[in-house]
């Protein structure tokens, strides 16, 4: 995790560039990862003044996902571009999403949890496989049907239909 360390003290007040790969053994270092498999590349670019650093943040690479309809792996593309402002305050602390607090004597700042969580945002709520996209399913419709099969087909008693009928008539 050190080359995500970025030295802010020695930082001189203009934009700064750089480069980090990733790999799997980056979502290993994640207690309870959503995430185990996928690589990329992460292209940051520091905008530092004297009060605040703007980062932008270009993610591009894969991770592997499990598919919610057939459970297969497939390669997901990440293509992620967002900025985090980093503010000098007295306590650190996330402020917003976009806004975190850092100490004014913090000689470094590390973007690897920033770098998790922007590719964890980036993972849709339904997970499909390429192959299924551009589907038109009826999600209620195979549901119904999943509980119709799951129905037992043997026939009623006829006393539990007799006492049915009952309680229906006793509705009206």
């Amino acid at each position: 995790m050190k080359k995500f360390n970025i030295d802010i003290l020695r930082l001189s007040n203009k934009k700064h560039q750089y480069e980090i790969d990733f790999d799997n053994d980056f979502f290993v270092e994640f207690e309870n990862s959503l995430i185990s498999e996928g690589e990329g590349k992460v292209d940051l670019i520091l905008d530092k003044s004297e009060s605040m650093i703007s980062a932008t943040f270009a993610i591009t690479g894969f991770i592997k996902l499990t598919c919610d309809r057939s459970l297969d792996l497939f390669d997901f593309p990440l293509n992620v571009n967002e900025k985090v402002i980093f503010k000098h305050g007295e306590e650190e602390g996330e402020l917003t999403d976009e806004i975190q607090i850092i100490s004014r004597d913090a000689h470094r700042i590390n973007v690897a949890q920033t770098v998790y969580e922007l590719i964890t945002m980036a993972i849709p709520m339904k997970k499909l496989h390429p192959r299924y996209e551009g589907e038109d399913i009826d999600e209620e419709f195979i549901f119904q049907t999943k509980i119709e099969e799951e129905a037992p087909s043997e026939e009623v008693d006829p006393r539990w239909a007799a006492l049915k009928k009952l309680k229906n008539e006793e509705k009206l």
